[in-house]
């Protein structure tokens, strides 16, 4: 739960097994399936919220419970996410950017490919968002039943493939899969982060003027699956 508050304060829920690990300690490899019942307090929640699987790719350590710090990396995820209408987070421009879907990300390793996307970002945006749409192999699809009620989600992640579930009806199955090892995570937040295809990057924090709670019950990630 994050309580309500302006728009000058980031507020941060989450729950995580990568505290006190860095990338390559993650435990989770393919294959496995993550299922999980949950809710949120309202379909329409400033900010982001979400869970399944995911590197931590930005290289701080967003679990409150970590002060580990490791350089930002390519991202890589399997993860049910909710972003509110100021978020554009999908590097394709036929995929669901924010709302809440289903996403699968596969990215090359960390290399020095990277360099000359980072120098570029200040000057040629969307140069530099064309080269990542054609290195970060990306799918999705958005989720049509109501965040608010009970569901039973489901991810499915192999070697050569993701699927994701709701209420044991199929939403998604992709060959994309993300590269091993993950770590688990839950969160709700009020941040929103935008890298459209016009190149406008932007991020920051928004104003909830309630307090907003994600509810999850019957955890399982199984390995061997």
């Amino acid at each position: 739960m994050i309580q309500a508050g302006n728009d000058r304060e980031y507020r941060l829920a989450q729950l995580d097994d990568q505290a006190g690990r860095r990338r390559g300690s993650f435990i989770w490899h393919p294959p496995i399936a993550l299922s999980v019942r949950a809710r949120v307090s309202s379909a329409s929640i400033p900010g982001t919220w979400g869970f399944g699987l995911w590197n931590d790719p930005f290289g701080f350590g967003c679990s409150p419970a970590t002060e580990t710090w490791q350089a930002p990396a390519p991202p890589q995820a399997a993860w049910f996410f909710s972003a509110s209408p100021m978020s554009y987070l999908s590097f394709r421009e036929d995929s669901p950017a924010n709302g809440f879907f289903a996403q699968v990300l596969r990215s090359p390793k960390a290399g020095i490919w990277l360099v000359p996307i980072a120098m570029s970002l200040p000057f040629a945006a969307r140069s530099a968002r064309r080269t990542l749409s054609r290195r970060i192999l990306e799918d999705a699809a958005g989720v049509a039943p109501d965040p608010s009620a009970w569901h039973r989600y489901e991810i499915r992640w192999q070697h050569q493939s993701t699927q994701f579930s709701i209420d044991e009806h199929v939403l998604l199955e992709t060959r994309v899969s993300p590269r091993a090892p993950l770590a688990l995570v839950i969160w709700i937040d009020n941040q929103y982060a935008a890298f459209d295809p016009g190149g406008r990057f932007a991020r920051g924090v928004e104003r909830n003027q309630e307090e907003a709670w994600l509810e999850v019950e019957a955890l399982s990630c199984e390995p061997g699956l």
